[in-house]
Parts: C-alpha cells; structure tokens; sequence
C-alpha cells in the first residue's frame, strides 16, 4: 500500500441514514452520529498522513423512479419496503462530512458502489487497488461494497471504528459478527483507525 494505490471511501454519510430528522420507528441513528465526528478527524488525518485518494458515496433519491428492477422488485415485500418520502433532497445532502476540491463524490442507487461502473474506472484509472472502508450501513451497503470490490479485484481495509449500523439491536449484533469474522477471515484486514494510522508504512505491496 501507498498514497497513489490506496483509496479511503466514506460510504453513505448523509441524513437519510444519519440525521436524527431521517429517523422512523426502529430505524435509529444515534450510534451513527456518535460515530461521525471520530471519521471525521479521520479523513483529515488520512489527508495529513497518507495522502492519498478520497471518496464519498452518496444516495440517489431513494425513491421507486430512482431505484433498480431489483430493488424494486424486493420492496413489492411489506416486510423488505424502504423508500424514501423525502421529496426535498433534504436525505441526500451529506450529512456533517464536506468533500473538498480534490475528493471524488460517487452517487449511487443501489446498495454496492461497485455497480456503478463509472466508480470501478475512477479507481482503475488511478491504478487505486487498496480501499480503505468507513461509513454505513455496515450490515448494508458497507458489506455490498466490500463483496463487490472484492469479486472486482480490490483489496480491503475495513475501519472497524469508524463503520456503524441502525441502533436496532438485532443490526448491531450482525454487524459484530461481521467485525469479528466474515470481513477479517473473508475479505480484508479489519482494524480500528489507530491502528491503521500507527501501522501505516507506505511501501508498496
């Protein structure tokens, strides 16, 4: 890893899955919000310290015209249906992180940024094959992403700190199972982001 081939991707801050104005029934994003300020001294020390690239993902209007067949589809289930009855852009808006200039913003409709394929040629263009990974929902688009990057050849760093899900006590137990085996034994090197700022060496692997 080095600052040209490593990418750090923030998934999904923005207020349909983070502000307390976006929340309904058991959906709930406290421990999110809790999270958020720590991911952002984050990405200023990735800035500072690794120099390397950074990416936001954000939403389409999670709404039936915006969203794929597939989804579509899934949502006919009461028990599976999540659209959005936002119609202000008010849950697509970033929720308390600010790209800046040289930051790439990535918008999505669907859970896997990798279906996007314009995000697959940002990072081969780049030559980027190591991702760095923070942001929500852990259990949801945090694991699609890291599914789909890693069948298209990437390799992973998942911030296990600075991911988080719904407070919905079910999710939470689900995303631990995913901290402490599926995405270490899987798919990447699991790890707070201390640990990966002190571990850091900058020597291509």
């Amino acid at each position: 890893m080095n600052s040209q081939n490593t990418a750090l991707v923030v998934i999904d801050i923005v207020n349909g899955c983070c502000h307390e104005q976006c929340e309904d029934g058991n959906l709930k994003f406290g421990k999110i919000r809790s999270m958020v300020p720590g991911l952002i001294s984050f990405i200023k020390q990735f800035k500072e310290t690794i120099k390397g690239q950074v990416i936001y993902t954000k939403i389409t209007p999670w709404t039936k015209e915006f969203l794929p067949p597939n989804l579509r589809e899934l949502y006919t289930d009461p028990a599976c249906v999540y659209y959005s009855t936002d119609t202000t852009g008010f849950s697509e808006k970033f929720y308390e992180v600010q790209p800046e200039a040289d930051d790439i913003v990535v918008t999505k409709n669907t859970y896997d940024t990798f279906a996007d394929n314009a995000f697959r040629q940002i990072l081969w263009d780049k030559g980027i094959k190591y991702l760095v990974i923070t942001g929500v929902f852990t259990d949801g688009c945090v694991l699609a992403t890291v599914c789909g990057g890693f069948q298209a050849g990437c390799n992973f760093v998942i911030l296990k700190d600075l991911i988080e899900t719904t407070d919905e006590q079910v999710r939470q137990e689900l995303s631990g199972y995913l901290m402490r085996y599926t995405f270490p034994i899987m798919y990447g090197k699991t790890m707070t982001s201390k640990e990966f700022i002190d571990g850091w060496g900058g020597n291509t692997s």
